[in-house]
């Protein structure tokens, strides 16, 4: 028999690990406690399905958490009104005040509009968690939360709280988190601060601070985490951060913080994570700036004014992953250095700088390299990846570099000899290399058929100008913000300056510089030096500075006669002017906080292991908000307005990530003659660079649609530099990623997504819409590319490229309407595949027409017309849905996963 004993020894030793279970599966006690919860369910409007009225809150309800009866923690995080409850939300938990035992709240990601009120600091005093994260509060933050002292953490972050931060805040003497992040606060951060010894994390980020860092800060000997990025924090890094020898995470980057980086942070030992850029930082970095032995993993200082060379240290540390200095005034040459650190996915961005010399075995551990705006010189060694940045710098036998002039300058000006790009006698460096064989084989045939084609052209020439003489009025249409006509008047003629914001003068200009100090250059634009500022009233701004000697006149004219006749939300506001100078003109623009695209797609996160921080969600609105100002200056402007730059750097971002275009200076009028285009296309002939309007292959709206499709490319792969890419460069990256690219198999984008990325399956569909977008807007036929207008739709509607509509298949198909966005995204489908990877960027832009399926009427005959390949107008007739007919490589991609 078995012993009795031992029998209920096991039972007692079960009950005693299974207490706290059965100690929560008890009933709620207390009545006054169960009315207050239905008061709550009924002010918040909270679904019977998640607090069914007739079941007990401690056994059945979600999110409740009881202890001995009563209610000890209540999360309601992402929870859904009723229909009712959404019509009037509102923050409504009066009736918390009555669980006296509540020792956690969380309500983070559901809607409370309206302010916090002071009744939550009154009458929960055991509340140890407070998380309202995402929950739309706004107002000011109730000095009564000061009362909480038994909080541990307090999360307030993304809402619209305004008001300065109440110093009642340093009473929460237990506090371990504070995260105010991401909302409207102003005023300075409370001295307060500093008696919460208790505290491990502090982030106010992302806020309207002023004022300095407390100097007293050091003695919050707990601290791991601290953020007060993208704030007006002025005056210096205070030394005393130094004490932290628990900080791991230190954030100070987006501020106004000048003066030189304090020695004494080499004393923290722990830190993995240094971020101090876009402030005016100056001064050298001593050789023993960095703590040894290093734990740091990344290191940003990008956009201050930092000079002298880069430590070697830096070069040393065994856990680097993210080094990025772009934009300061360092210099020296790159220590020759055997890689011997096992890195992977490391990141080297020491892009506009003045570093010299040759490429070392240094950047054998860096997978993305940036050394754009430097003077590197020599050959590039083959350990270098074939994406790398390597504009403007003095290397032999790669496009876009520097002088010989200026290379040669700035060689002899350090007492160091310039290699001549290995070409003693040249005066420019070489330019790229020859056509290929098979270009040449296309010139040879096309000169043979020339003599007959000629005669063809000029009849037909004749035939459309004759028709264009009688019809004029009826070629351009709309209705638009730009005056009817052509492109901005020539030179000469006045510009109406009372639309271009305020007149500066001069010496306003040096006082908001600091007199064009160095530490305030953000960049050397193509078409002006760019430099960060503050005008009267402390107004964070950027100011182009145009040299008339170095830079045509035209040009500065032609931007500002832009500005006066074209205004949007998503361009850049113009704040003002100086036009004082004779040789010098300013324009001043507002800051941005979040700099641009390609400065913030490798932003720090709070994780450890991410180093891009751009979360797909911000990815694809930032997508769809530079859609939507080339959408406004194709289809809105007439003549339509081509911007002719649109890359990442061009994309700039405020501080709530909403897109600004940039760089308008390139901006013109839409040229080229669209019956020339359709004599090219009934001819087969691919338009060549000399056959455009203008004699420019940017001059077409097509032209920022190609551009565009490779900022997208960027964004889903996460890849730096591929908006800005060459075509040599841009022809190897289409061959990389195209062929993962397929309208039949979601799961292949996922071998080219950004691995930075947490996507579920939804998101994944939307990741891959985006990619199919791209693909469309890279084809290399100008006339195939889908219209702004349609991308746009296409972005704010992702899960409609890659759904079937009134169905759950996720099968390609658009609707059956001829003139659908859908079917002008994908009209051109079955010529991409194969034509994009096979053709260079520059002669994909050869064309000047861009009318593409989709459109009704006559442009949708004319496509069928052309032989261009879209689906025959009987075919439509016949078929219930427009699918996009795959090329041979997309059959060979069926075939393969068949």
């Amino acid at each position: 028999m078995v012993d009795q004993r031992s029998v209920f020894s096991c039972v007692f030793v079960f009950l005693l690990l299974f207490d706290s279970t059965f100690e929560q599966l008890v009933p709620l006690s207390s009545f006054a406690e169960r009315v207050a919860l239905l008061g709550l369910r009924s002010s918040l409007g909270l679904r019977g399905r998640d607090w069914p009225i007739k079941a007990d809150p401690c056994l059945v309800w979600i999110g409740i958490r009881c202890v001995n009866g009563s209610v000890v923690g209540i999360d309601i995080s992402g929870f859904r009104r009723t229909r009712i409850g959404k019509q009037n939300p509102q923050f409504a938990v009066d009736s918390l005040v009555n669980l006296t035992n509540l020792a956690s709240f969380n309500a983070s990601r559901f809607l409370l509009p309206g302010s916090i009120p002071d009744l939550l600091g009154q009458g929960l005093l055991s509340l140890q968690v407070l998380d309202l994260r995402s929950c739309s509060v706004s107002g000011r933050i109730p000095v009564s939360l000061g009362n909480l002292t038994a909080l541990t953490s307090l999360y307030l972050s993304d809402n619209g709280l305004t008001g300065a931060i109440p110093s009642s805040l340093g009473q929460l003497s237990l506090l371990s988190v504070l995260d105010l992040s991401k909302n409207s606060l102003t005023g300075n951060i409370p001295a307060s601060f500093v008696s919460l010894k208790n505290l491990s994390s502090l982030d106010i980020s992302s806020n309207n601070l002023t004022g300095s860092i407390p100097t007293g800060i050091g003695t919050l000997s707990k601290l791991q985490y601290l953020n007060v990025s993208n704030n007006s924090l002025a005056s210096s890094i205070p030394s005393q951060l130094g004490d932290l020898d628990g900080l791991i995470d230190l954030d100070l980057s987006m501020n106004s913080l000048s003066g030189s980086v304090p020695p004494d942070l080499r004393g923290l030992r722990n830190l993995q994570k240094m971020v101090i850029g876009n402030n005016f930082l100056s001064g050298n970095l001593s050789a023993n700036f960095f703590p040894a032995p290093s734990q740091l993993q990344i290191i940003v200082f990008r956009h201050n004014g930092f000079t002298g060379p880069l430590p070697n240290t830096v070069w040393s540390m065994p856990q680097l992953r993210l080094l990025d200095i772009s934009g300061n005034n360092f210099t020296g040459m790159l220590p020759n250095l055997s890689s011997n650190a096992n890195v992977t996915a490391a990141v080297l961005d020491i892009s506009r700088n003045m570093f010299y010399g040759s490429l070392t075995p240094l950047l054998r551990r860096f997978s993305f390299i940036n050394l754009t705006g430097n003077y590197f010189q020599g050959r590039v060694p083959e350990y270098v990846h074939n994406d790398s940045s390597l504009d403007s710098n003095c290397l032999r036998n790669v496009s876009h570099q520097r002088t010989l002039t200026d290379c040669g300058s700035f060689y002899r000006a350090i007492g160091l000899s310039f290699d001549n790009f290995g070409q003693p006698n040249s005066t420019e460096p070489p330019s790229a290399p020859k056509r290929s064989e098979k270009n040449r084989m296309i010139i040879i045939l096309a000169a043979a058929l020339g003599g007959g084609l000629l005669i063809i052209l000029v009849l037909l020439v004749l035939l459309v100008l004759c028709c264009r003489k009688n019809g004029t009025t009826n070629q351009r249409g709309g209705v638009g913000p730009v005056p009817a006509g052509s492109s901005p008047p020539p030179p000469g003629i006045p510009i109406n300056f009372s639309t271009l914001g305020e007149s500066f003068t001069y010496q306003q200009i040096l006082v908001a510089t600091g007199d064009f100090n160095e530490a305030n250059l953000i960049k050397h634009g193509h078409s002006g030096d760019l430099f960060r500022g503050f005008i009267e009233g402390g107004i964070h701004v950027v100011i182009k500075r145009i040299d008339l000697q170095s830079i045509k006149k035209e040009s500065f004219l032609l931007e500002l006669d832009i500005f006066s006749k074209i205004s949007h939300t998503r361009l850049v506001p113009l704040v003002g002017h100086c036009l004082e100078n004779e040789n010098e003109k300013f324009l001043v623009y507002k800051y941005m906080r979040n700099s641009d695209l390609s400065s913030s797609l490798f932003r720090k996160t709070h994780t450890e292991d991410d180093l891009k921080s751009l979360d797909w969600i911000t990815r694809l609105k930032i997508a769809s908000g530079a859609a939507e100002a080339l959408c406004y200056l194709h289809h809105e402007c007439t003549p339509p307005l081509v911007h002719r730059d649109v890359q990442a750097s061009s994309i700039l971002l405020d501080d709530k990530f909403e897109v600004r275009l940039g760089s308008l200076s390139e901006v013109c009028a839409q040229e080229g003659d669209s019956h020339q285009s359709r004599i090219t296309r009934f001819l087969r002939l691919p338009q060549s660079s000399e056959q455009g309007a203008s004699g420019s292959i940017t001059s077409t709206c097509a032209y920022d649609v190609y551009c565009f499709g490779k900022v997208l490319l960027e964004l889903v792969t996460g890849k730096l530099g591929i908006s800005a890419s060459n075509d040599a460069q841009m022809k190897e990256t289409l061959e990389q990623t195209l062929p993962y690219i397929s309208i039949y198999d979601k799961e292949l984008v996922i071998k080219i997504v950004d691995q930075s990325l947490i996507i579920d399956e939804d998101l994944l569909e939307e990741v891959w819409a985006m990619a199919i977008v791209a693909r469309s807007c890279l084809n290399p036929k100008p006339s195939r590319r889908p219209l702004m207008r349609y991308i746009l739709k296409a972005l704010e509607n992702p899960l409609k490229v890659v759904r079937e509509e009134n169905t759950g298949s996720a099968r390609l198909r658009t609707t059956s309407s001829r003139g659908s966005w859908n079917a002008a995204v994908f009209g051109s489908w079955r010529h991409s595949s194969s034509d994009v990877a096979g053709a260079s960027a520059s002669k994909a832009e050869g064309a000047s027409s861009f009318k593409q399926s989709g459109t009704t009427g006559s442009q949708g005959s004319a496509h069928n017309n052309n032989g261009a390949g879209e689906h025959s107008s009987s075919r439509r007739r016949h078929s219930r849905d427009i699918f996009p007919e795959p090329s041979d490589t997309q059959d060979v991609e069926r075939q393969d996963q068949d």
